[in-house]
């Protein structure tokens, strides 16, 4: 019985990380068509119906091109970091918090701060082994954005963590039932999104990636395979940000239709504000975490403990 589970929950963990995949492959479609009507223009409209399976061949297209790599970079570390990056992204996954059959974290919270803390070494070491300045440039600045993000992400979600008393994701889901935690902490959330833009490096913070200034940043080394799993794990992150988005703000976790419209409609921000705003300048993004957001979240942390206080 006790093996049967295990092979269960090891089946479970495979349609998860396959669905993540599917997932991301429809976001990138989704963002390509979004982008093309803001911009007015179609999107991808020809391989099979409206583009429906143009991800598939943009896939296929990448793993099989041939795998470039410059001679004086560090080889061993150079190949793998995407690999690692990515298996960090889909790590992550196992949070999703269904009710049955998967992996079930008293201390999730815990593990999700864990596992992006660990992302920003992935591109460090990305960025360092290339063996080009644009690349390095690239990688040191990721490092230095994803950390001062990293510290108004945790503080937030301490804001959360102290109104529940509780890391584990599923128990968000009880204590909104009468009123989400968007109404009660809106300027939190706010924070929050975009933070998690900062920390999966997307339009306006989008400076590990900065084309106009370091021609593609930190994966400029990269082709075929190696840039496909960076692409990957960007867009599996930005998935699972907005996943933790829904359950911490917007009535936790329900297996409804609901559920997934919101999930769809928060990646759908990430999108629309790539489509709309244009790149911050650098010192204004450590302005913000510094100096905007992280008195916002001690000084929200401060009030949400005395409110708990209080109540007791």
């Amino acid at each position: 019985m006790f093996m049967l589970d295990v092979y269960m929950i090891m089946i479970g963990l495979l349609i998860l990380i396959i669905g993540v995949l599917i997932g991301v492959a429809f976001l990138t479609l989704f963002e390509r068509k979004v982008l093309g009507y803001i911009q007015v223009r179609k999107g991808p409209n020809k391989v099979g119906l409206v583009g429906i399976l143009q991800p598939f061949s943009d896939a296929i297209k990448l793993f099989t091109k041939e795998q470039t790599y410059p001679n004086f970079s560090n080889y061993m570390s150079y190949y793998f970091s995407p690999v690692v990056s990515f298996i960090l992204s889909l790590m992550i996954w196992l949070l999703i918090p269904y009710y049955f059959n998967l992996v079930s974290f008293k201390l999730g919270l815990m593990f999700f701060l864990a596992i992006t803390s660990m992302g920003v070494y992935t591109v460090m070491i990305a960025g360092w082994s290339s063996n080009s300045n644009y690349a390095l440039l690239g990688g040191l600045r990721a490092v230095a954005q994803t950390i001062s993000y990293e510290v108004s992400l945790a503080l937030i979600l301490m804001s959360s963590i102290v109104l529940i008393m509780d890391f584990n994701l599923l128990n968000f889901s009880y204590y909104q039932n009468i009123i989400w935690f968007l109404l009660i902490m809106l300027p939190l959330s706010f924070c929050w999104l975009s933070s998690s833009l900062a920390e999966t490096n997307r339009t306006p913070f989008d400076f590990a990636e900065g084309e106009s200034e370091l021609v593609s940043g930190f994966n400029i080394e990269y082709s075929s395979g190696g840039f496909a799993l960076i692409f990957l794990a960007e867009y599996s992150s930005i998935l699972f940000m907005s996943l933790l988005f829904v359950l911490i703000y917007l009535g936790g976790f329900n297996l409804s239709i609901m559920f997934y419209l919101k999930l769809s409609f928060i990646s759908f921000l990430f999108i629309w504000v790539r489509g709309t705003l244009p790149r911050y300048r650098y010192d204004k993004l450590m302005y913000l975490a510094w100096k905007s957001y992280l008195p916002v979240s001690l000084n929200f942390l401060l009030f949400f403990l005395g409110f708990k206080i209080f109540l007791m």
